[in-house]
């Protein structure tokens, strides 16, 4: 017991060790954020480009199956609420949330955002998990992670997990 307990540890700390000293560098700040487009829980297709017109935007990358995602959900579904309604410098349509999930399979999608209370109306995903053609475009090789996006559709920051883009986003208030 003690064997599996200390590898199941080891793997723990491997995995935010790793996470912590990556840095994406396919993304950079100031750049315009690649469009994505790709259907929502109901089939429809939605796109970045349109969703950001005018608004803020924290960019989500997660997945149903991803513990430190589902862990992170209440602080993000806190965050939503926390800026969902305030007034932004430059965005007369203020700040959304868009999810992208990394899942293959809907059903456990659509049972996580029912779950977690992901209650923003912008969730997409390609159900192409690791392969997700999202993923690639924006350098994801770990989630959660996150980007912000502003009015003007060019990257703000890219963060570590979702909750982190919070500081930056507090700058942007009126």
């Amino acid at each position: 017991m003690k064997k599996i307990l200390s590898i199941c540890l080891l793997g723990v700390f491997t995995a935010f060790t790793a996470s912590a000293q990556y840095q994406n560098t396919t993304i950079k700040v100031g750049q315009k954020a690649p469009e994505l487009a790709y259907q929502n829980p109901d089939g429809k297709t939605i796109s970045l480009q349109d969703i950001n017109k005018g608004r803020y935007v924290l960019l989500d990358f997660w997945a149903s199956w991803c513990g430190p995602c589902r862990l992170a959900s209440p602080s993000v579904v806190k965050m939503y609420q926390e800026f969902k309604d305030k007034k932004f410098k430059d965005a007369p349509k203020g700040f959304t949330i868009v999810s992208v999930s990394l899942d293959r399979n809907k059903d456990a999608w659509i049972k996580a955002i029912k779950d977690d209370h992901l209650s923003w109306p912008y969730q997409m995903s390609d159900l192409k998990a690791w392969q997700s053609e999202a993923a690639e475009k924006y350098g994801v090789r770990f989630i959660p992670q996150a980007f912000l996006i502003g009015p003007d559709g060019k990257v703000i920051g890219a963060y570590n997990s979702p909750e982190a883009a919070k500081e930056a986003l507090q700058k942007f208030e009126k």
